[in-house]
């Protein structure tokens, strides 16, 4: 007996090439609306939906003598109220749900056992985000049958049956099927794409919810990648990293490892905020520089220990790794940049725990490479291509005990020709791209942070302090531990000053220029000790460009 093949689909990229496979696997295709058009015209053989659904109750009518006319064929035909309603019907649902010891029944009722369902949904969170989608729209792209659907065939799995509800799936689904001797699937295959299917219901559904309870009903989905062999500690048992399927080309999914073990939990939260970190760099000279620089960053903890940027690679790499010494030691490193022998040679005077690049030369991981694969080589060629747009876009959430927090990301970037940007003396074209380099760093670094840089590179970062003068003293002292000289450089403070021996501190070593933000009750104080002293004072409101990031 031929296998029956439901489908019904919104994505039709390769559909008729792959249902003329399916076709010569002895399937029978059913199908409706714009699919079934496009089938046919394709030369495919195809059984309406009308043919499918209500059978039984034509099936009645001509038993109780009733001449099906054209009127009473329209109202069986399935696709009524604006095709709202195409496909629901007591004998889709008994193709999808009968069991093997319902066949006989089945038969009686006039229902026939579908084997396969290729079915996807109508663009619903396309639609919401399109900028002038009206509700109207977005309420008509609120797919009803495709999730009925779906979710049923989902269940009906557990008898054997095959559920395609993702456009990705249907190429490799169909070669398996090609290449067994039955042209099925083993029950382990099958119940991995029913789980898909409920996934994918479920989110399509959270969406809706999300849009029409304006954000009160929100949720996210997942898919695992990788186990990591624990979290942050040995005790924590289980971590990994999961996709949200997004097509973020610097989504850490999108990062391929070429060499050395699986990366750790604590080295996916290392490159995730590399990745804020370097992107905001990027965004602040492409607004302010019309042009992004070969960038480089060491982090350790997730905050910057060294960094730099300008136009040699070779130079990139060594002065980025003389920031914080002691803390580069086991750090992460992310360039803007392909990693080759030279860069390598630079970056093998400490061990790395991870090198992150667009590429990486072989001979340069043999150079890097660590015992057990404990320095990690992941790649990804997006980061050649940074600029104002490669910012994170997504909204950030954050468990805390019984639920989350949610928050939008951080999108903030520095423009040097703001309007409400307060100039206490004019700082040199090379101390304002130290000062972008610094405001990057210390925005994206746990608050409350100071950062210092000299001559365009970083040379220290006070970070997560509960007082902003300890920030300014912890950034000093870690300057200064390696060798550093804190004259002539610039400070980045990522709040105010609340009293003024914090920027007292900074213009005690040398500090020459200092960014911070406006809206302190003594925000005159901080003013005077830096006129005073000669030093530029560079202020913008609070509000509007804190940097505290990482609590």
């Amino acid at each position: 007996m031929k296998r029956q093949a439901f489908i019904s689909v919104y994505e039709k990229a390769r559909l008729v090439e792959q249902v003329k496979r399916l076709v010569a696997m002895d399937f029978d295709i059913v199908a409706s609306g714009g699919t079934a058009k496009l089938l046919t015209e394709s030369g495919i053989s195809v059984i309406p939906t009308t043919k499918f659904v209500n059978s039984y109750a034509r099936f009645l009518l001509e038993k109780n003598g009733v001449v099906i006319t054209p009127e009473i064929e329209n109202n069986l035909a399935g696709a009524v109220l604006d095709h709202q309603v195409a496909t629901a019907s007591r004998e889709l649902l008994g193709g999808l749900l009968g069991k093997v010891k319902h066949l006989d029944e089945m038969s009686r009722l006039s229902m026939s056992w579908v084997h396969l369902v290729i079915n996807d949904f109508y663009p619903l969170e396309k639609t919401i985000v399109t900028p002038d989608a009206t509700p109207e729209q977005i309420r008509d792209n609120i797919d009803v049958g495709g999730p009925h659907m779906v979710h049923a065939a989902a269940k009906g799995s557990f008898e054997g049956r095959i559920i395609i509800a993702d456009p990705n799936d249907r190429e490799w689904v169909i070669k398996k099927m090609e290449e067994s001797p039955d042209h099925d699937l083993d029950q382990a295959t099958k119940d991995d794409l029913a789980a898909k299917a409920d996934a994918i219901v479920s989110k399509y559904c959270m969406v809706a919810a999300t849009w029409r309870s304006h954000g009160k009903y929100v949720g996210f989905f997942g898919v695992l990648q990788f186990l990591c062999k624990y979290g942050e500690n040995a005790w924590q048992k289980f971590a990994g990293l999961f996709s949200m399927g997004t097509n973020d080309p610097l989504a850490i999914d999108r990062f391929r490892r070429v060499a050395g073990d699986d990366p750790s939990y604590n080295i996916i939260c290392d490159v995730d905020r590399l990745l804020q970190t370097l992107t905001h760099i990027a965004a602040a000279f492409d607004k302010n520089r019309h042009r992004v620089p070969k960038i480089g960053i060491c982090v350790k903890h997730g905050n910057a220990c060294g960094a730099d940027t300008g136009d040699s690679t070779r130079d990139v790499v060594e002065i980025s790794m003389k920031g914080d010494l002691a803390a580069v030691f086991g750090g992460s490193v992310m360039t803007n940049f392909h990693i080759g022998i030279e860069e390598a040679e630079k970056l093998s005077v400490q061990k790395l725990d991870a090198v992150i690049a667009p590429s990486i030369d072989p001979e340069a991981i043999r150079r890097l490479e660590r015992f057990h694969g404990k320095c990690r080589f992941l790649v990804n060629p997006a980061l050649t291509s940074l600029d104002q747009n490669s910012l994170d876009m997504a909204r950030r959430f954050r468990y805390v005990r019984g639920g989350f927090l949610m928050q939008d990301n951080y999108t903030y970037v520095i423009d040097l020709k703001d309007q409400e940007m307060v100039r206490h003396g004019q700082a040199s074209p090379q101390n304002e791209n130290s000062l972008l380099l610094a405001w990057a760093i210390g925005s994206t670094s746990n608050s409350n942070t100071i950062t210092l840089v000299r001559d365009g590179y970083l040379i220290g970062n006070g970070v997560g302090q509960q007082d902003r003068v300890g920030s300014a003293r912890l950034a000093i002292a870690r300057a200064e531990r390696p060798g550093h000289s804190v004259k002539g450089s610039v400070a980045y403070s990522d709040s105010f000053f609340p009293f003024p021996d914090g920027p007292q501190a900074l213009v005690d070593a040398g500090v020459t220029t200092i960014l911070t933000s406006s809206g302190s009750r003594k925000d005159n104080e901080t003013i005077r000790v830096c006129v005073d002293n000669g030093v530029v004072l560079y202020m913008l409101p609070d509000a509007k460009c804190r940097g505290f990031y990482g609590h």
